[in-house]
C-alpha cells in the first residue's frame, strides 16, 4: 500500500504547485473560461488515476506490459512531464521571490522600510513562460506515442577485418531487436517496417531479443508477418530479458515452461532458428563463420543469468572468424571483451535508447547513457566490436522521441 501512496502523493504535489501556475495565468481570464482549464487541468489527472486504480484492482499490473498498460503509461508520462519542467521554473521564481521577501522582512524589521506586503506575487509573464516551456516535451512525447513509434529508421555499419574469410566480403546482416509484440498495435505500420529490413537484401536476418513482454501468445498474430522476413543464408534469434516471463506472476512453474515451449515453436514457425547458449556454422563458397548465440545475461541487478558464453563456444577454434549475438550490451563489458577466443563482433539490443534522446550531427544523448555506457551505435575496444541496436519496438511508453525504431545493416568487409 505504501508503494502506491508514496508515488501518488508525490504526483498530487507536483500537480498542485504546477497548478498554481496555471492560476495565476488565468486570474485574468473570464470567470468561465478559467474554470474550464482548472476543471480540464485536474480532471485529466483524476481519470488516469482512475485508471490506475481500476488496473490495479483487476490485476492487470500483474499480467505484465499490454497495449492498455502502455497506454496508460503514456498519459501519465505525457501528464507529469511537462510539469515536471513547469515545477522546476517556478521553483527558481520563488526562490527569487523568497529571497526578495527576506531582504523586504529585514528592511521592514530594521525600520528601514513600512511595507507590509514582503513576497512579492507570482508574475504572469513566469508563468507563461513555463507552460509555453512545458509545451515542448508535452508535444514531443505525444508525437513520440503517435508517428514516432514507427518511424523505422535504416542504420548502416561497414566493419573491415583482416582475418573475415575472403568468402564473406561484402557479406550483410540484417540486425534486428526488441520488437516486443505485445505493444504493436498497428499491424501496416509493422508491415511497412518489415518491408524496409527486406528491402535491404541482408545476407543473414538476426534478432538480439525480446520478441515479447511476457506472453508467448503475444506472437499468435504476428508469426504470419514477421515470418515474411527473408535472407539466403538463414534467420537466427536469441532470447531476451522479456522472453523468459520472468516478470509476471504464473499458476505454476510448469505454465511458465509451457509458455517457453511455445515462444521457441513460435519462433520456429517464422523460420528463426534459435541460438540457446549455442553456434552454428554459416558455409559460404566453401568458407564458413562463425555465429553463437547466448542467453539472456545481464550484469545490472534484477536481470537474469542464464548465458554460458563458454558453452556457447564450445568447439570454436580461437581462430576463427566469430560472431556473436547477446541481447543485453552489459554481456559484452563483463565476459566477451575478456573472453579468450577472439570474438570479433558482438551484437545485442535490450536499451531501446530508453526510446528518448536526441540524435542530430554531433550531439548524441539519452538518459539511457547513464545506465548502459554502451547503449546504441558501434563501440569498439582491442579490436573487438560491439553493435547496439536501438530497438523495432517499444515497451512502458508506447512511443519514441528522438531515439527511433532501427533496423541495422551490417557489411562485413575485408581489410
Amino acid at each position: 500500500m505504501l508503494r502506491f501512496i508514496l508515488p501518488v502523493t508525490f504526483w498530487f504535489l507536483l500537480d498542485l504547485y504546477a497548478f498554481l501556475g496555471l492560476r495565476t495565468i488565468t486570474s485574468k481570464w473570464s470567470p468561465v473560461a478559467a474554470n474550464a482549464a482548472q476543471i480540464i487541468y485536474w480532471g485529466v489527472d483524476l481519470l488516469i488515476l482512475a485508471a490506475i486504480i481500476y488496473y490495479g484492482y483487476m490485476g492487470k499490473f500483474e499480467l505484465g506490459p499490454s497495449k492498455q498498460v502502455d497506454w496508460l503509461m503514456s498519459m501519465l508520462i505525457i501528464s507529469i512531464v511537462p510539469k515536471l519542467v513547469i515545477v522546476s521554473v517556478l521553483g527558481m521564481e520563488d526562490m527569487a521571490r523568497g529571497v526578495t521577501g527576506l531582504f523586504a522582512f529585514a528592511q521592514k524589521l530594521f525600520g528601514f522600510s513600512e511595507t507590509k506586503d514582503f513576497i512579492p506575487e507570482r508574475r504572469t509573464f513566469i508563468s507563461q513562460l513555463a507552460f509555453g516551456i512545458a509545451a515542448v516535451p508535452f508535444l514531443g512525447l505525444l508525437y513520440g506515442s503517435i508517428k514516432g513509434k514507427y518511424d523505422y529508421r535504416v542504420h548502416r555499419v561497414k566493419l573491415k577485418f583482416k582475418d573475415l574469410p575472403e568468402a564473406f566480403d561484402g557479406f550483410r546482416i540484417t540486425q534486428l531487436s526488441d520488437i516486443h509484440c505485445g505493444s504493436l498495435d498497428d499491424k501496416s505500420a509493422v508491415m511497412r517496417g518489415i518491408e524496409m529490413a527486406n528491402a535491404q537484401n541482408g545476407d543473414l536476418v538476426v534478432f538480439t531479443g525480446d520478441f515479447v513482454n511476457n506472453r508467448a501468445d503475444e506472437l499468435d498474430e504476428w508469426i504470419e508477418h514477421f515470418g515474411l522476413l527473408k535472407a539466403r543464408f538463414g534467420k537466427y534469434s536469441v532470447l531476451g530479458n522479456h522472453d523468459y516471463g520472468d516478470y509476471v506472476k504464473w499458476p505454476t512453474m510448469d505454465a511458465k515452461a509451457q509458455n517457453m515451449d511455445k515462444l521457441l515453436r513460435n519462433q520456429n514457425k517464422m523460420g528463426f532458428e534459435i541460438l540457446l547458449n549455442s553456434h552454428t556454422r554459416i558455409h559460404k563458397d566453401g568458407q564458413s563463420i562463425v555465429l553463437a548465440g547466448v542467453e539472456n545475461w545481464g550484469s545490472r541487478r534484477g536481470f537474469a543469468k542464464y548465458g554460458d558464453l563458454p558453452k556457447a563456444l564450445e568447439g570454436v577454434s580461437s581462430n576463427e572468424f566469430t560472431i556473436l549475438l547477446s541481447h543485453d550490451p552489459s554481456h559484452w563489458e563483463e565476459e566477451t571483451l575478456s573472453h579468450e577466443k577472439n570474438i570479433h563482433l558482438t551484437l545485442s539490443g535490450h536499451t531501446h535508447g530508453m526510446q528518448f534522446g536526441v540524435e542530430i550531427p554531433g550531439i548524441k544523448w539519452s538518459p539511457s547513457k547513464y545506465i548502459y555506457p554502451r547503449w546504441a551505435g558501434l563501440y569498439a575496444e582491442n579490436n573487438r566490436h560491439l553493435y547496439v541496436n536501438r530497438g523495432f519496438g517499444f515497451i512502458g511508453y508506447p512511443g519514441r522521441v528522438g531515439i527511433l525504431p532501427e533496423i541495422t545493416i551490417i557489411e562485413l568487409q575485408r581489410a
